[in-house]
């Protein structure tokens, strides 16, 4: 670690390629995201940044790999809502510490889902669909990619706030639960923007609202959870860049000072809002961490109205 410290504090950092984390999937939103973050926070560092997929276990088991790496300043993990915030509900033996195994860099994205309904329902609007909901309780039912998951949670929090009781049908993935839905099998479902977007524009799915605070580029035409009078439940899935604990100050600044640059870029922000994101722009170093900090025990309570039971 000296020789590293040595070698920022000369000016060298970066004099190597950096490995950033990515503990899910290829070729997912996530990964399409990083990707393209990667290309170019590199052309800003004058180095490569090389995507290391580790999926597993929610995201938990990358951002262990995460946390145990070496704190030099060149393992760059990815973080999110699901693996920071809300895996402390849902894991008994969380193999990290959200606030203490890390060193937050850069808020990345944060993207809304998107309540889409079956176009044979009655429920035309949010507003139909929640007295729909009062006056049949139980009976509508809602598709969810997993226990636990955003588009899950994202229900729970809108019923909760509605003061409507829904039933809920998990599934292994929002690819299944979709298809159930278009079929008509599925009453409604809480998805985001990139999944149901095409499905919508093919009359396939009706939506009702985002959970966003302001309507996004993606689908401008939907109103938000502001709008049909529940601002309470606004939730959004979001990203960001940490270090491991321990990384030098050195690595520290010069990573944040270029990721408030790269999450400005243009193209960046193009892309992002055209899969209904928005680039968290205002949240760099301490004021990222202070927003980690505040929705650890927002999403614990929201996991536990859901009723998900700790594994």
């Amino acid at each position: 670690m000296g020789s590293t410290r040595g070698e920022a504090a000369q000016g060298g950092y970066p004099s190597r390629s950096l490995t950033w984390i990515v503990p899910f999937t290829p070729a997912g939103i996530t990964d399409v995201n990083s990707r393209l973050f990667a290309r170019k926070i590199g052309a800003q560092l004058g180095q490569t940044v090389i995507i290391d997929n580790r999926p597993g276990a929610g995201g938990t088991l990358g951002t262990e790999m995460g946390a145990r790496a070496a704190p030099d300043g060149y393992t760059m993990m990815y973080g999110t809502q699901g693996t920071l915030a809300t895996a402390p509900a849902l894991f008994r033996r969380l193999p990290y510490d959200p606030l203490r195994s890390f060193i937050p860099i850069q808020a990345m994205f944060e993207t809304p889902n998107v309540l889409v309904v079956h176009p044979s329902r009655p429920y035309r609007t949010a507003q139909e669909l929640i007295a729909y909901a009062k006056a049949n309780p139980g009976k509508v039912n809602f598709g969810s990619s997993g226990v636990g998951t955003g588009t899950h949670l994202a229900a729970v929090l809108f019923q909760t706030v509605a003061g409507i009781e829904m039933t809920h049908v998990p599934y292994p993935g929002s690819g299944p639960a979709l298809t159930d839905l278009i079929a008509g099998t599925l009453d409604i479902m809480f998805d985001y923007a990139v999944a149901t977007r095409d499905h919508i524009e093919g009359n396939r799915l009706r939506p009702l609202l985002v959970t966003a605070k302001n309507r996004i580029p993606a689908l401008p035409e939907v109103p938000t959870v502001t709008e049909i009078g529940v601002p309470d439940a606004a939730s959004a899935a979001w990203s960001g860049i940490l270090l491991p604990a321990g990384s030098p100050p050195e690595a520290v600044e010069k990573l944040a000072a270029e990721a408030a640059v790269t999450i400005r870029d243009p193209e960046i922000r193009h892309i992002a809002e055209s899969n209904g994101s928005r680039p968290m722009v205002e949240l760099n170093r301490d004021s990222f961490a202070r927003f980690i900090e505040a929705e650890i025990p927002r999403w614990a309570e929201i996991v536990r109205r859901s009723g998900a039971q700790p594994s």
